[in-house]
């Protein structure tokens, strides 16, 4: 028998073979030029609109303008390293304004989450005709620009022109009804957006689910709570989460009314109380300071939710069939 050995010199060594196929070939080049595309633009908007823009006010938070001398050179800035955020969180303006933005929110995720949820279980039941008419309705106050809808609740809520003052039995604009106003602002505006996630998730539950339900005997509340309800779950904490940024980033709805009825101070929430720094007391430092804080607080908050989400789809899973 005959042997045939390799001749070394046209052999491909190890090294040779390990090398090339490490190359880049031209298919994985034009993947990676493919990622580099479709990543990109994303990329740029996020440095643009989120990271730069968050760098920068947290060098403004760092730095304050002082006067140096008899101030005849004008202000200069200082770098006062924590001193900004240390002068906003022991500020009683700002604590009011997040005292006030706590209240607004407790009142305000509730009932705008239980109202949009009962909304959107009765657009879902059978009950119901006309839904595509009533979807419109509920729909078309958050097609209403902000500033409009609080221009057209403030003169509602006037004392002069205004038909709730004397239906309310307290007053919409005094120091103990401004809260429950707002709330009617923000709840009116942004319910029927609510309500058509929810509407649209509720389509997504399976026929077959609900036909079961009817048949082990339950009836259309049982069916809601115990079907539909848990099945969109994730549509809810997705809400909630938002609700909660929202509400921490209370801004269009006071500003109207303190421009005008004049009943909301300037700092009545944390978001009034930047813009007062900044565009009023020219104290950028201090406003990116505080503005830093807020974004700190949605973020944990929103973090908080997402986690507690997590946890309960894990926790309850599939709904069980109603019996």
């Amino acid at each position: 028998m005959t042997v045939v050995t390799p001749d070394p010199a046209t052999a491909p060594s190890p090294t040779t073979s390990s090398t090339a196929s490490r190359r880049p070939t031209a298919r994985g080049r034009r993947s990676r030029l493919a990622v580099a595309v479709l990543v990109g633009p994303f990329t740029l908007l996020l440095l643009g609109t989120v990271l730069v823009p968050v760098g920068y006010a947290l060098y403004l938070s760092l730095f304050t303008e002082k006067l140096s001398g008899l101030g005849f050179e004008g202000p200069h800035e200082v770098f006062v390293w924590l001193g900004n955020y240390a002068e906003v969180l022991t500020d009683p303006a700002f604590l009011d304004g997040a005292g006030n933005v706590a209240g607004y929110a407790a009142l305000h995720v509730p009932v705008m989450l239980g109202g949009a949820l009962l909304l959107a279980l009765l657009l879902d039941s059978a009950t119901v005709r006309l839904k595509q008419v009533w979807s419109l309705a509920v729909f078309l106050p958050y097609a209403v620009p902000g500033v409009i809808g609080g221009v057209i609740w403030a003169y509602l809520y006037s004392p002069d022109i205004g038909p709730l003052e004397d239906l309310l039995p307290y007053d919409p604009l005094g120091s103990a009804g401004i809260l429950p106003s707002i709330v009617t602002i923000a709840t009116w505006q942004w319910l029927g957006y609510n309500t058509i996630i929810f509407y649209t998730a509720l389509r997504t539950v399976p026929r077959e689910l609900l036909e079961a339900a009817r048949v082990d005997g339950a009836g259309a509340v049982r069916t809601a709570l115990a079907v539909k309800v848990p099945l969109i779950r994730p549509s809810v904490f997705v809400a909630l989460v938002f609700t909660v940024i929202g509400s921490l980033q209370l801004f269009t709805e006071p500003l109207v009314l303190r421009t005008v009825t004049g009943s909301v101070s300037s700092t009545w929430t944390p978001s009034l109380y930047v813009y007062e720094s900044a565009f009023t007391g020219n104290d950028y430092g201090r406003a990116a300071a505080a503005s830093l804080l807020l974004a700190a607080a949605c973020a944990a908050l929103s973090a908080l939710v997402m986690r507690l989400a997590t946890r309960g789809t894990r926790t309850h899973g599939t709904p069980r069939r109603s019996r």
